[in-house]
């Protein structure tokens, strides 16, 4: 046996061969590690089998006893009530639940850190250099924080117990051995030579609760055993836990479980099980100091996988209830992908990424600016041909050619400025064009397009000028196409609740607007001077925010028109290595999944590129999101937005992070971590660490069987192209096949389980920052 400080009292460690551990009490928190054999524990109220490997943790107070096989070893770690009580105030109103055969998905990191904390106690031990104790101490408070952080249940009364208390301890020792006979509150007061009226007031000041009522408990603990691992009768079990009789037993057991006993054992089958028998009064145990135990333990260890880690983070529970579901309909806005002018179709890497978007986003339009451009549409040329050899829509057919053959749709947008440049000129090119197209393609295709007339908030135009502009292009287009949608972009201050002076004239020709677009940019709410986490919380929920604000004021306005999201932006940095080292995949996909009830469709930029081509006057540009990088890559809006179309079937559970889905092969769920914080302290991993959160997920009402789980981690290490360009950039540059590593490798990662749902489903997932982690839960049929 191992002790380790002056008193060597605080912690005991060691290494054990056990044919047989007679009943005793527990003090302090004790972990039992197989490192080879077998053990079966017995506690008062169930059966635990242990093989190599397996680990489980005894709480203070907790009756056990041990039966071992032959030439098995065990490690046991004992810590001291003491200790507990002065480096954890709250102690005593805890209990922890930790068996490595029974955790639930997702804590399996946890379990092998705790393995390998202890074995590391061990090795620091036999080392015996000057700071070993140190050492040991530092391990075993690890293994703590992960104790208490993640395997906390509420305390019984008898964690609670004052064990200090010599008097109570032997009067519950007594109790706990002899529940099953006949036992009175008189008998006890005077076995312990006190008065029946002090003992009565003393166990209840002392344990919250009468004596009978305590006894009847500790009966119950013992029956339940009896009734999962026993074929006995209803009367036996009460019989042979000390209740008077077996109504009496039935009417406690439904009161504490809600069921009676019958029931409960229907719906709660465990294979049988023989009680650890218990002949000898002395245990049966050898100690073990053979350092070549350590080495077995460390090898054991060593073959798992990655240990865990994350103490520092935050813990959340999230209770689904899918018995009574308030099924909603799911709503996926389309994409328009914002590709600048429309020829950048012609290019075959265009094409390509416009394709994979197509095949994995919810995209319908093509958002294109400046369509009569000389490149999209060549000028006339004197001919003295009778009949022209060459087409001035030559560049501009092969684009639209190739967004029919894909079942996509224009949606261009007509500055004021490139009208009013030349408006005769304009106009000229305008009808012909339109003809044109409803002459090669049909009003079918031609009809689905979106036309879109923009100014800017800030526009020294007067509004009687905006409007008479847009008329005229209205009146055109509506002449040639009727069916065409042609509508105007709303500039909207949030603050003031209203759209521009210039812009007030949209509100009166409602039966002229088809629809109407926004923006919206969470960076235009912050100063990236200011520090102050507050400053930042401003941008939270602007994106939903404005555009309720929008709807109302369209409402008041008698002006309830389809809305388009066609500029919009999460917190992202004003330059472009924050924007790069802040990982914002959750902001994305919340942003929308928050207005996807409100609006027709969100707008997204194909690359950053073709945006910042589009902006030749800005430094940097933050009003929009890119789905491809320079180096052909998928940013984090791609993925995150690939989510929500893969996201199928009903909605029967949501809230702020997550969102469940019901289908014909099962269910879906999608959990985020969203935070809102300063883009430079994006680069400092201690802060970013505490923004980290597990959440336990417990689900019931979902149907039982065999269900085959695939879950998708999207974080800043799984699908990030900024973490894996950072971490294999050089100064001497990139090659093709970094490229194409990168490229091939910034994608979210997979894993499969096998789960045997029985009644409810519960699971544990850590999340980083701005993390989402994707449950596709598919019901088998082998």
């Amino acid at each position: 046996m191992i002790r380790l400080n002056d008193p060597l009292t605080d912690f005991q460690i060691s290494f054990q061969h056990i044919e047989l551990l007679v009943p005793r009490v527990n003090k302090g928190i004790q972990f039992i590690l197989v490192i080879s054999g077998e053990l079966k524990i017995e506690t008062s109220s169930r059966f635990y089998h242990m093989e190599e490997k397996d680990l489980l943790v005894i709480n203070r107070n907790q009756l056990y006893q041990v039966q071992g096989s032959e030439n098995n070893r065990v490690m046991i770690l004992t810590i001291s009530d003491a200790f507990m009580d002065h480096h954890y105030s709250d102690y005593r109103n805890q209990r922890f639940e930790c068996y490595s055969r029974e955790i639930d998905l997702g804590r399996e990191g946890m379990i092998l850190s705790i393995k390998k904390l202890l074995t590391n106690v061990m090795i620091s031990y036999y080392r015996q250099d000057e700071t070993y104790q140190i050492e040991v101490k530092g391990y075993i408070c690890q293994m703590l924080l992960i104790l208490i952080r993640r395997f906390k249940e509420e305390g019984s009364v008898l964690e609670k117990m004052d064990t200090g208390d010599l008097r109570l301890s032997q009067i519950i020792d007594y109790m706990e051995k002899n529940y099953d006979q006949m036992i009175t509150l008189e008998e006890i007061a005077k076995k312990f030579f006190l008065s029946t009226g002090y003992l009565s007031r003393y166990f209840k000041q002392k344990m919250g609760m009468g004596f009978i009522r305590f006894l009847m408990n500790i009966r119950l603990k013992h029956s339940m055993k009896d009734l999962l691992y026993t074929s006995d009768s209803i009367s036996q079990i009460a019989m042979n836990n000390g209740f008077p009789n077996t109504k009496s037993f039935s009417t406690f057991f439904k009161e504490v479980y809600g069921m009676t006993p019958h029931v409960y054992r229907e719906n709660h089958y465990v294979q049988k099980e023989d009680s650890v028998q218990s002949y000898n009064k002395e245990d049966a145990s050898n100690l073990i100091r053979s350092p070549e135990m350590v080495a077995k333990l460390s090898s054991m260890i060593l073959d798992e996988q990655k240990p865990y880690t994350h103490t520092e983070t935050s813990y959340e529970k999230l209770l689904l209830n899918l018995s009574k579901p308030m099924p909603m309909k799911l709503n996926c806005p389309n994409h328009i992908l914002n590709i600048g002018e429309i020829i950048e179709l012609l290019k075959e890497d265009v094409r390509s990424q416009v394709l994979d978007v197509k095949k994995d986003l919810q995209l319908r339009y093509i958002g294109v600016r400046h369509l009569f451009s000389n490149t999209a549409i060549a000028p006339e040329v004197e001919t003295d041909e009778e009949i022209p050899t060459t087409s001035p829509y030559f560049n501009i057919d092969s684009a639209l050619e190739f967004m029919k053959k894909h079942d996509l749709s224009l949606f261009v947008r007509f500055d004021y400025m490139d009208i009013s440049r030349n408006e005769e000129q304009f106009f000229t090119k305008l009808i012909p064009f339109i003809r044109h197209c409803l002459q090669l393609y049909g009003e079918s295709f031609i009809k689905q397009w979106h036309v879109m007339f923009y100014e800017p908030y800030y526009t020294g135009v007067e509004a009687q000028e905006l409007q008479r502009v847009y008329l005229k292009l209205h009146e055109v287009l509506k002449t040639i196409i009727p069916s065409i949608q042609v509508g105007v972009y709303m500039p909207f201050s949030f603050n003031k609740e209203k759209t521009s002076n210039n812009h007030e004239w949209q509100l009166e020709y409602g039966e002229s607007i088809d629809f109407i677009g926004y923006n919206a940019n969470q960076n235009e709410v912050v100063d990236f001077k200011e520090m102050a986490e507050t400053k930042f919380n401003l941008a939270k929920d602007y994106i939903k925010e404005k555009t309720d604000k929008l709807k109302g004021y369209l409402k008041k306005s008698n002006l309830e028109k389809p809305l388009h999201l066609v500029s919009w932006n999460t917190l992202s940095g004003n330059t472009r290595y924050t924007n790069g080292t802040f990982f914002r995949g959750a902001l994305v996909l919340k942003n929308v999944l928050d207005i996807a009830n409100d609006v027709k469709t969100v707008g997204l930029w194909i690359n950053t590129i073709v945006h910042e081509d589009a902006g030749k006057d800005k430094r940097y540009r933050m009003d929009g999101l890119e789905l491809f990088h320079y180096l052909n890559g998928k940013r984090p809006a791609y993925f995150a937005l690939m989510f929500l179309k893969r996201l199928n079937g009903e909605i029967v559970a949501h809230g702020r992070d997550y969102v469940m889905t019901r289908n014909d092969r099962g269910y879906q769920l999608i959990l985020m971590n969203c935070n809102i914080i300063n883009p430079y302290f994006s680069v400092e991993e201690t802060f970013l660490q505490k923004l980290n959160k597990e959440i336990h997920v417990m689900i019931s009402g979902m149907p039982k069987g065999e269900y085959q789980i695939r879950k998708h981690i999207f974080d800043k290490d799984h699908g990030a192209l900024y973490t894996k360009w950072w971490s294999l950039n050089s100064k001497h540059g990139m090659d093709a096949e970094i490229i194409d590593y990168i490229i091939n490798s910034s994608r979210p990662s997979l894993e499969i389980f096998d789960e045997s749902i029985e009644e409810d489903w519960s699971f544990y997932t850590y999340l980083t920052s701005n993390a989402i982690h994707f449950f596709d839960i598919r019901k088998t049929y082998s």
